[in-house]
């Protein structure tokens, strides 16, 4: 019963809007046991949006990198220029930069998954017999679950921590942290609808005969 407790405090700090409230909630083991249901619950219905939405699905984490990553070399050109040439220097060009960098690097590992390229050993896989392959392309979807879960969780508290702590972005005069930070567990929201999208075509090839493993491509389509 305690850790229904736990699940409605978490909820009623939500509502309230309060970070350290936030903060305190998400520090109990019941966290963990919302994170895993929404993780569940949320990367469906995202499976049922882009569903819905197949323009959404092609474009959603590619565009996010491809501006974060241009965000990132705009600032970085713009200050080499500031500082050679006009012996000037926009006091954030050196904090936003590694920020915009990580939300690039969460959201790509995101579209890495639903490109099945993240250590995927489809070479070794291939040549193993098709009960085994099933199996483990079963075990990936177990491990990214799992994995979206724990970053969720633990992201989602650095981010409330922050926010309850009024962190502001170094060189900056009211740019939270937590901005950046809550990108996280979004990010791993989508991983986890991702991994669903690869459990269902699994299961649908391995009932219809369908080849299990195909060759990853990095960069190519979802």
């Amino acid at each position: 019963m305690s850790i229904m407790t736990d699940v409605g405090e978490i909820f009623s700090a939500v509502a309230s809007n309060d970070a350290w409230m936030i903060r305190e909630s998400l520090q109990s083991n019941a966290a963990w046991y919302l994170g895993a249901v929404v993780t569940l619950v949320g990367g469906l219905a995202l499976v049922a949006m882009y569903r819905a939405l197949p323009f959404v699905e092609r474009h959603l984490e590619r565009t996010i990198m491809v501006v974060a990553y241009l965000a990132v070399a705009l600032i970085i050109f713009w200050g080499v220029i500031d500082r050679f040439v006009f012996s000037s220097q926009l006091p954030w060009s050196t904090t936003i930069p590694p920020l915009l960098f990580m939300i690039m690097a969460w959201f790509g590992a995101t579209y890495n998954v639903a490109l099945r390229t993240h250590l995927s050993f489809a070479e070794f896989r291939s040549r193993m017999p098709r009960s085994g392959q099933f199996a483990c392309l079963m075990l990936d979807a177990v491990l990214w679950f799992v994995f979206a879960v724990i970053v969720m969780v633990t992201t989602a508290r650095a981010a409330a921590l922050s926010a309850s702590n009024f962190q502001i972005v170094l060189g900056t005069d009211n740019t939270l942290q937590w901005w950046f930070l809550i990108t996280a567990p979004i990010a791993f929201l989508l991983m986890a609808a991702r991994t669903f999208q690869n459990l269902f075509e699994d299961i649908s090839n391995w009932r219809s005969g369908r080849p299990l493993i195909k060759q990853a491509v990095i960069g190519g389509d979802v």
